[in-house]
This record gives C-alpha cells, sequence and structure tokens, in this order.
C-alpha cells in the first residue's frame, strides 16, 4: 500500500507543496521600478500594499462578497433540484437527472462564458425579452458576472448536496409526518440539519472556484475587478511577479480558514 501511494505523495509534495512555497517565497521579493528586474530580497512591501492601498482592500472583499453570493445562489437553486433527484425521482429518472446535471460540465468554459456575454450583450436575448417592458439588458458588469459564476459552478453544489440527502432515511420522513409534522416543518427541522454538511461541502467548489476566477469576469465583468484579474495582470501585462503572487496569497488563506470551518462541520467527509 505504501509503495502504491508514493508517487502521488510525491506529486503532492513536490508539484503542489512546492509550487505553493515558491509562491510565497516569490511573494516577499520585489520588482526595480526602473528596471523592472526582479530583486531577489526579503521585504513586506508587497504586503503593505495590499493591506494600505484601498482599490485593493476593496476588490479583496468584492471577491469574497461575489464568492458568497454565488455559493448562496447554487445552494438556493441546487436544494430543490436534489432534493426531487434524491427522494421523489424514479431511479430511472434519477440517472437521467445526474447526467442532465453533468452535462454543462462536457461543455467548455470559454463556450459558456461567451454565451452569457451574448445573453446581456444590449441586442441580446435579455433585452428582447425586457424591451417590450421599457427595460434594457443590465449589461456587462457586477451583476452578469454573479450569474455567469452561478452558472458555471452549479453543478459543484448540485452533486454533493444530492449525495448528502440520498443518505436521509426515508423512515425520517414518516417519523416526522407520524409526529405531525408538515412539509415544510420537516425540511426545516429534519432534511436541512442533515444535508447542511453537504452543502458546505458544495460550497467549498462554489466558493473556491469564484475566489480564483479571472476568465469569466474579464468576458461578462466590464470594469469590475476581482482578485484573480489582479493577479492576471501583474502576472502578464505589468511582469510584476512578486506583487501578483502576494495577491494570490489572499485566497489560498481565506481558503485555508473556510476549510478549518468546514472541517469542523463534517463537510470533508461529504466529498
Amino acid at each position: 500500500m505504501g509503495l502504491l501511494l508514493t508517487p502521488s505523495m510525491l506529486w503532492l509534495g513536490v508539484a503542489y507543496l512546492g509550487a505553493l512555497a515558491a509562491l510565497l517565497i516569490t511573494s516577499l521579493w520585489m520588482q526595480n521600478d526602473f528596471t523592472g528586474n526582479i530583486e531577489r530580497v526579503w521585504t513586506t512591501e508587497n504586503f503593505q500594499t495590499l493591506f494600505t492601498v484601498d482599490v485593493y482592500r476593496t476588490i479583496t472583499l468584492r471577491t469574497i462578497g461575489i464568492a458568497a453570493l454565488v455559493t448562496l445562489i447554487d445552494a438556493v437553486i441546487a436544494f430543490p433540484i436534489a432534493l426531487y433527484m434524491a427522494k421523489v425521482a424514479s431511479p430511472r429518472a434519477q440517472r437521467l437527472l445526474v447526467i442532465a446535471v453533468l452535462m454543462p460540465l462536457w461543455a467548455s468554459y470559454l463556450v459558456k462564458a461567451y454565451a452569457w456575454r451574448g445573453m446581456f450583450s444590449s441586442n441580446g436575448p435579455i433585452a428582447w425579452v425586457v424591451e417590450p417592458f421599457g427595460l434594457h439588458s443590465p449589461g456587462y458588469g457586477l451583476f452578469a458576472t454573479t450569474v455567469t459564476l452561478a452558472y458555471l459552478w452549479l453543478p459543484y453544489m448540485i452533486l454533493p448536496v444530492f449525495a448528502g440527502l440520498e443518505r436521509v432515511p426515508d423512515s425520517l420522513f414518516e417519523a416526522s409526518a407520524d409526529l405531525g409534522a408538515g412539509s415544510w416543518m420537516t425540511l426545516r427541522r429534519v432534511v436541512l440539519p442533515m444535508a447542511f454538511p453537504a452543502f458546505v461541502a458544495g460550497s467549498i467548489f462554489t466558493f473556491s472556484l469564484t475566489m480564483g476566477d479571472y476568465i469569466a469576469v474579464k468576458i461578462v465583468g466590464g470594469t469590475t475587478q476581482m482578485l484573480g484579474n489582479v493577479v492576471y495582470d501583474n502576472q502578464g501585462a505589468a511582469n510584476n511577479l512578486p506583487f501578483a503572487a502576494a495577491v494570490a496569497t489572499i485566497p489560498i488563506v481565506v481558503m485555508l480558514g473556510y476549510l478549518a470551518a468546514a472541517r469542523r462541520t463534517g463537510a470533508l467527509e461529504q466529498l
């Protein structure tokens, strides 16, 4: 067994943890303002800039807020779908629904993002639907980014919640009904508490994927900036690798704290 685990552990230790260590080390270097070259001297200047410049604090809070909102939207949409799949649908319909949930994952990320760009364009389907009511398409921006990301990550919420609800014994529904509880009380007092770790498990995906995304906001975000964009711009056009590495540590720290909290709920066992 140890020999079988050796290659995967080496991959985890060298490729993954080694890359994170290199990222953290690079974040403590600096870029020469005149030559643009990286100077390998230890400094906390990059982190001081992150904490003292208002725009970066705003982008950080916006990114965390969008990630939380996307997670909440996906949880609300995923629950009735997963509940129907787990407790109402026949075995054959259940298999078809699982395939239907997985099918969007077969399409390219860019195809789906650009499809939503077309939806939110000034002459797209949304504008065509709301125009008779004197309204206009919301266009590209924060709203379009949130909707697009919620759509992209929805399957990652549905599947863990579906798996969690499948584990809820049917006898609990019958016992709740025998005790006089209605459908809504059963959902609130029995189903939701037992499915809560599954929601947290799904939120790990939706929250972390939103925190690190930079492509969707480039396509539908307009002037909206998120942490991923700051990393991309500083790594690309500005060629400021140390500052890009410092910005990239923010999602890492946030997710480590999130995973620590999720572990206390037993959510990691749902994955």
